[in-house]
């Protein structure tokens, strides 16, 4: 048998991190770059890719940036091309990358639609079920062509959210003296829509050992106001906002022969939002 700790390695293997340099992407490259993989981090923000790639590479561990956009299916063809030029194999997929309404002080900064139900735009409806739904469809059919090829065996890992098994409390987003904001719709349906494509796939890839399972974050805090975090914080169970690296753990064993006999399931790391 082997030891618990070396189930948790990724030595030779491959990943890649698509939304790579974004809040939780970033911890996901690192990560997995800890633990022995290879790293691809893929991002639309070119230079940010560059940048999280290179301190990775500072650190002694393997990682390349790869402009990436999710929608384009040329894109995607190219991003998996480079991969296995560069590494040549891929074993793991973290489909990360995702439109999300924050709520953060930069996000506030920049206003933006109220995300009311009843005149939400439907360009901005469209736009989110293509980067969230159909992105996620198009990087992961063209990188089960690899897994397949090296022995029909992989791990993906799809990011879903508390609120695609809730709805939204709405009351979070409340702030007295200022006109109310909500989490739009989109982003509950294309979570929902995840969970869906996650169980779909893990069923479909019946009889291999390529795995597909969801992981499902709460709210990170990064740098948001009291009021919010306050409110956040009340609807937990720990009450508080989840530490940026506390994912990283569930990530891990999602990617590795920690979690050899998981398909089609969901890893809830919410600090109890979902439990009550």
């Amino acid at each position: 048998m082997t030891a618990i700790f070396d189930k948790f390695k990724l030595t030779d293997r491959v990943a890649i991190v698509t939304g790579g340099a974004g809040l939780l992407g970033k911890e996901f490259c690192r990560t997995l770059a800890e633990a022995g993989a290879g790293v691809v981090v893929a991002d639309i923000d070119a230079t940010s890719a560059a940048d999280t790639a290179a301190s990775i590479q500072g650190e002694g561990h393997l990682a390349i940036g790869i402009s990436l956009d999710v929608t384009s299916q040329e894109s995607v063809q190219q991003m998996v091309d480079q991969t296995l030029k560069g590494f040549g194999r891929l074993d793991i997929l973290v489909n990360s990358a995702a439109l999300d309404p924050k709520f953060d002080a930069a996000a506030l900064a920049k206003g933006g639609n109220s995300g009311r139900f009843e005149d939400y735009p439907l360009d901005k409806w469209n736009s989110a079920l293509n980067v969230n739904l159909t992105g996620m469809f198009l990087v992961t059919q063209a990188c089960v062509q690899p897994m397949l090829a090296r022995g029909k065996k992989g791990s993906i890992i799809n990011l879903c959210s508390t609120y695609g098994l809730n709805g939204p409390d709405q009351r979070i987003y409340r702030k007295e003296g200022s006109p109310q904001t909500f989490k739009p719709v989109y982003y509950t349906v294309t979570k929902a829509g995840v969970l869906g494509f996650t169980k779909y796939l893990a069923a479909y890839y019946m009889g291999t050992e390529l795995r597909v399972n969801a992981l499902t974050p709460g709210g990170v805090y990064n740098n948001h106001d009291e009021i919010f975090t306050d409110n956040y914080s009340a609807r937990t169970i720990l009450g508080r906002m989840a530490r940026l690296d506390e994912m990283n753990g569930a990530l891990l064993f999602l990617a590795s022969d920690a979690s050899s006999y998981m398909t089609g399931g969901n890893v809830i790391v919410d600090g109890g939002w979902t439990a009550w």
